[in-house]
């Protein structure tokens, strides 16, 4: 798959655990967990700007495009 997904290194520059990151962005950690592994087939805007708020970092932080 193309785009990837650094949600888990932009935690780690946060030094935010997934149970809050939860929290921040009101979702269940099984749906953070699924974008986190790169699982996820979708992401909604709202949930993409919400993440972006809670972890102070913007979209292209979050997603890659690599052929």
């Amino acid at each position: 798959m193309p785009i990837i997904v650094n949600l888990d290194v932009m935690m780690a520059k946060r030094k935010m655990s997934l149970n809050e990151l939860s929290e921040k962005v009101d979702l269940t950690l099984a749906n953070l967990s699924i974008l986190k592994t790169r699982k996820a087939k979708a992401v909604r805007f709202s949930t993409l700007e919400a993440i972006c708020k809670a972890l102070d970092c913007q979209p292209a932080d979050l997603l890659e495009y690599k052929e």
